[in-house]
């Protein structure tokens, strides 16, 4: 009773503040999580229709609504109950009240693809859409996916593209998944989405060791986890600035650069085996000099890109002033990571993870064995410049510090060639509670990150002894 008196003190305070006030409260939640409230109140309820930001999620309903079926049927149930709330959302609409942003989260069934379809093109006809977004889901998850269910999911998606060209056409924002396209499917869908500016494919292809062409006037953003693909090749995307390419399966360079003159972001992941072959930057990047933020996640196995020296380097890193090096592999020498410095002069920050991500590694010795799964061993690499001196670096950060000899060694050596550096920041390894539920048989080293001001203050003055340009004061153990 106590707290039902509070909730109802707290809503009713809440219903007493202006309507801007309130529509920028509601905009910040979730769209349903914004209808409940706006049901529970009788002044509120005028105000639905008045956002601007409406965010319509499968994953949302599945906290609403509690059917006694098997899962199945109870996703095809919120399916049915997204394809209803985005059509009342929608229909209560007033044409005058503008909408910038519009998401909608579902599953690939044709019956509510229609109706969330027919339902938001209705919008587009009336309103102006910033942004437009469709999250396409499938009712299992990609790795419980077959070839069989991949063609399958795709002929439904063809269905209902075919059926709805005109919605599409009018999105800014597609994320599909667990799809095998036909050869022309995916150019076409690049042909009729017009205004799409962002696209995310996981677990799509269109056929093992299918080449992905893309060309598109609008495209801003291209992510591509996973999938089958041979190579991506970006032909023509004058507006294309950020890549991200996650878990390419074959040897050759995952990514081919045609002209993409806006280019200035690129991930890159990928858990390295022992037939990887290691990446070339000097040739990966040959067609994009220009790139200023660079990120390579090794996921705590074998780093897979190859240290090359300055002068092949710093032609296509000349302008980068970003590098953040994700998941590598504890207890490897990361002096290796000093190439990069070497040949990247423009650089104002470094950014390097250790970590062994345990519950997203394989751990089973037999089946390390037979994937080809590389025992830790140490990149080699060599210094090119004994005397080298870098003016633009100003932030380092190494997030998995330990005080040992190989980051101590490290962190020494770049403050020596760092001639400007501002600011250090050391933080601990990261914690996944997830990896406490391993096989006992995983031994964890216990973490030695310093904890008190002493043993801070002993680990700054080991540092920086006998660096007379140094200073202790831009070294910071970060919580």
């Amino acid at each position: 009773m106590e707290n039902n008196n509070k909730a109802e003190a707290q809503l009713d305070s809440l219903s007493k503040l202006p309507d801007h006030l309130l529509l920028n409260i509601l905009e910040r939640v979730e769209t349903l999580d914004a209808l409940r409230t706006c049901i529970l109140s009788k002044r509120m309820l005028k105000l639905p229709p008045m956002l601007s930001l409406l965010d319509i999620d499968i994953g949302s309903l599945a906290r609403y609504l509690k059917p006694d079926v098997d899962t199945f049927n109870r996703i095809f149930q919120y399916n049915i109950a997204v394809a209803a709330t985005t059509d009342k959302i929608l229909g209560a609409r007033n044409p005058e009240i503008p909408i910038r942003e519009l998401r909608v989260r579902f599953c690939l069934r044709h019956d509510e693809c229609l109706s969330i379809s027919q339902a938001v093109a209705r919008t587009m006809a009336t309103h102006k859409l910033d942004v437009a977004e469709f999250v396409v889901l499938t009712e299992k998850t990609s790795w419980r996916c077959t070839q069989h269910d991949l063609l399958s999911f795709a002929k439904r998606f063809n269905t209902w593209f075919g059926d709805c060209p005109v919605v599409f056409a009018g999105l800014t924002h597609l994320w599909l998944r667990n799809l095998r396209f036909g050869e022309l499917d995916i150019h076409n869908i690049l042909n009729t989405c017009k205004r799409l500016e962002s696209l995310r494919l996981t677990h799509c292809d269109a056929g093992v060791r299918s080449v992905l062409q893309v060309q598109h006037a609008q495209l801003v953003a291209l992510q591509i986890d996973y999938g089958e693909f041979e190579a991506i090749q970006l032909n023509c995307l004058p507006k294309l600035q950020r890549v991200k390419y996650v878990g390419w399966s074959y040897q050759e360079d995952p990514l081919i650069f045609g002209s993409v003159p806006q280019l200035s972001k690129l991930i890159l992941g990928n858990v390295g085996v022992s037939s990887t072959s290691n990446i070339q930057l000097s040739q990966l990047l040959a067609n994009v000099p220009w790139i200023t933020d660079l990120r390579l996640d090794f996921q705590s196995e074998k780093i897979w890109v190859l240290p090359e020296c300055p002068k092949l380097l710093a032609p296509v890193l000349g302008k980068l002033q970003i590098v953040n090096l994700d998941n590598l592999p504890q207890g490897c020498n990361i002096d290796w990571t000093m190439f990069i410095l070497e040949a990247a002069s423009s650089l104002k920050e470094l950014c390097i993870t250790v970590w062994d991500h345990w519950c997203e590694m394989e751990t089973n010795k037999d089946v390390r064995r037979k994937k080809g799964y590389c025992e830790k061993a140490n990149v080699e690499w060599q210094p090119s410049a004994v005397h080298f001196k870098h003016k633009n670096l100003v932030k380092l950060t190494i997030c998995g510090f330990q005080p040992e000899e190989n980051f101590v060694r490290y962190i020494r050596r770049v403050m020596e060639i760092a001639v400007n550096m501002k600011e250090i920041s050391l933080y601990d390894w990261q914690v996944c509670e997830d990896c406490g539920d391993l096989d006992p048989n995983i031994k964890v080293c216990p973490s030695r990150y310093p904890r008190t001001t002493e043993e801070k203050d002993m680990l700054r003055e080991e540092i920086t002894k006998e660096l007379p340009m140094a200073s202790p004061a831009v070294i910071h153990f970060r919580s």
